[in-house]
């Protein structure tokens, strides 16, 4: 693509990005306001979270997305939710699947404008890499939210691969699905690292992507199991389908 259209292309994006956002944010802080006191799951403010991120995709000309899988997460379930982190854009293009869940995301990107304020209002829960309080804190009230039947949404990686390849995974997501039973998502997105490369503010046009929802992993399948068997087993399942070499 030309630099200049790229450039264009991106300005384009970043923009529309951003005043949507600032256009439906105050909206957000009206439905918290109107349902906090009988959603206590804030189940209409996520549905109304995956609207705005909609609308998004939807005034994007540039990328072409696909989600498969759906039916495979039950609204009558409590899952940990796992997917592959590639660039910024897999968190719009998750919020397409339109299942209700809190995400566990960076403390950072709280203070982003517009955004970040939606995820306090959500109740997402924020966790700083590298620190231990922060990463306790984390786990402690993802295993409360778990518990009272709230669905979580988990980067089992980390941080964003610099590639596109799938990283090794953390065992976080894993050990808490492990200690409050609940069954295991896991969710396989291609090509948004080639539609925003990690760090960047250029956008590439004319992009497939790709977020496939696979099976379920039952709970009673990996009882009992280590932690780390667990979380390998998970990691070789994506893997495969992400037509990455399977780990050994």
């Amino acid at each position: 693509m030309n630099k200049t259209v790229r450039l264009l292309v991106s300005c384009y994006f970043w923009f529309e990005f951003m005043l949507i956002s600032a256009i439906l944010v105050p909206f957000a802080f009206v439905i918290f306001l109107i349902t906090f006191l009988f959603d206590k799951k804030l189940v209409i403010l996520h549905k109304y979270t995956c609207i705005w991120s909609f609308i998004v995709l939807k005034l994007n000309f540039m990328w072409r997305i696909k989600v498969i899988g759906r039916k495979n997460i039950s609204s009558k379930e409590t899952y940990v939710m796992v997917s592959n982190h590639q660039s910024g854009a897999d968190i719009i293009v998750l919020f397409l699947l339109w299942k209700n869940y809190k995400w566990v995301a960076k403390k950072s990107l709280y203070y982003f404008p517009f955004i970040g304020w939606n995820m306090w209002l959500n109740r997402y829960i924020p966790v700083e890499r590298g620190k231990p309080s922060s990463m306790r804190k984390m786990m402690s009230d993802a295993a409360t939210m778990l518990r009272s039947g709230i669905s979580l949404m988990i980067f089992p990686e980390g941080t964003r691969s610099k590639d596109g390849r799938l990283q090794a995974f953390k065992t976080g997501a894993f050990h808490l699905a492990l200690e409050t039973g609940k069954s295991i998502v896991p969710i396989v997105i291609k090509g948004t690292s080639m539609a925003i490369r990690k760090g960047g503010f250029l956008i590439n046009r004319n992009h497939d992507i790709q977020a496939k929802v696979l099976p379920p992993i039952p709970y009673e399948s990996i009882k009992g199991m280590d932690v780390k068997e667990v979380t390998l087993m998970v990691h070789n399942i994506m893997m495969k389908e992400s037509d990455d070499r399977p780990v050994i």
